[in-house]
């Protein structure tokens, strides 16, 4: 598997994964996407309700999300409970091509992101536990009413069909709360319909500065609202 590192339009880095033809995040910004759909729209909405969320995320790739969600954490003092399903993890050469690219208050949380074991819980501040998962989503088991947030946030429908199957989904359906968020960059019509057909309750909310139109964000509703 062969990257490339490229600079976005807001200065922060992404990956260009050649046999896909598909970048890791928006070229219209990195950090901006991440920030939008991943942590105010995801994260920040759940620890509003909750002072413990647990995260899992699809595709732990340049660790970015999981470096956005440490930090706030610790600012904000929510115990964060984040594991993430990385089949690919990228070498130790390209993690040191990314480091730069951080501010420097960041860098020593992103290398610590990355030196993290894989399949083990790791400490990366007093409210964030780290569990990288190194598996396939296809094949993975889910524990029933897990976790409170989820990121989808894996390669577009059209280079990785697999991974936004309707089983997929349900699989996720299940391993979430009820009342638990699902937030994702992609907002195609056909996508939302199937959310929607498993059970779920979809928004199209404004996507981020500069980047997509809109994003998506579908929730859990708690068991006495659900259609019986």
């Amino acid at each position: 598997m062969k990257v490339e590192l490229e600079k976005t339009a807001d200065g922060s880095p992404t990956l260009y994964r050649e046999d896909l033809d598909e970048h890791y995040h928006s070229v219209k910004g990195a950090l901006a996407e991440s920030s939008h759909i991943y942590i105010r729209l995801g994260w920040e909405k759940a620890s509003a309700l909750r002072n413990r969320v647990a995260v899992f995320e699809v595709g732990f790739g340049t660790g970015l999300n999981a470096l956005l969600t440490a930090r706030a954490a610790l600012e904000r003092g929510v115990t964060t409970l984040y594991h993430s399903v990385e089949l690919y993890p990228l070498p130790k050469e390209t993690i040191d091509e990314l480091l730069p690219f951080h501010e420097a208050d960041n860098r020593g949380l992103f290398r610590a992101l990355h030196d993290a074991a894989w399949d083990e819980d790791t400490d990366v501040n007093p409210f964030f536990t780290l569990r990288k998962i190194r598996a396939s989503l296809l094949t993975m088991d889910l524990r029933p009413s897990t976790y409170d947030v989820v990121y989808f946030d894996a390669f577009a429908p059209e280079k990785q069909p697999e991974m936004w199957d309707e089983s997929i989904f349900r699989k996720i359906y299940e391993a979430m709360k009820p009342g638990g968020i699902l937030t994702t960059y992609c907002a195609k019509g056909a996508i939302r319909r199937m959310l929607q057909d498993i059970g779920f309750q979809t928004e199209r909310l404004p996507g981020p500065p500069n980047g997509k139109r809109e994003v998506l964000r579908a929730t859990k509703l708690p068991e006495a609202l659900q259609n019986p």
